[in-house]
C-alpha cells in the first residue's frame, strides 16, 4: 500500500499519535471481524486501518 504524503503533511499530527491510532484500528478491526472486506489499498487489515486513520474516518483521542 503507498500511504498519501499529502495525508500525511495535512494531519499535522504526532507521529507517536497518530501509529498508535493506527495500530489500535488495526487490533479493532481483526477483533471485531470488519477487516473481512476489501475496504483497504491491498484489502488488507492494516491497510485499512491506515486508510481509515488518515482520511479521518476513525476519529482519536489520547488522555492524559
Amino acid at each position: 500500500m503507498d500511504i498519501p504524503l499529502e495525508l500525511l503533511i495535512d494531519r499535522g499530527d504526532n507521529i507517536y499519535g497518530l501509529t498508535n491510532a493506527m495500530i489500535r484500528r488495526a487490533h479493532q478491526l481483526t477483533l471485531t471481524g470488519e477487516g473481512e472486506e476489501p475496504t483497504g489499498a491491498d484489502g488488507k487489515i492494516v491497510s485499512s486501518a491506515i486508510e481509515q486513520v488518515l482520511s479521518k474516518k476513525v476519529e482519536y483521542r489520547f488522555e492524559e
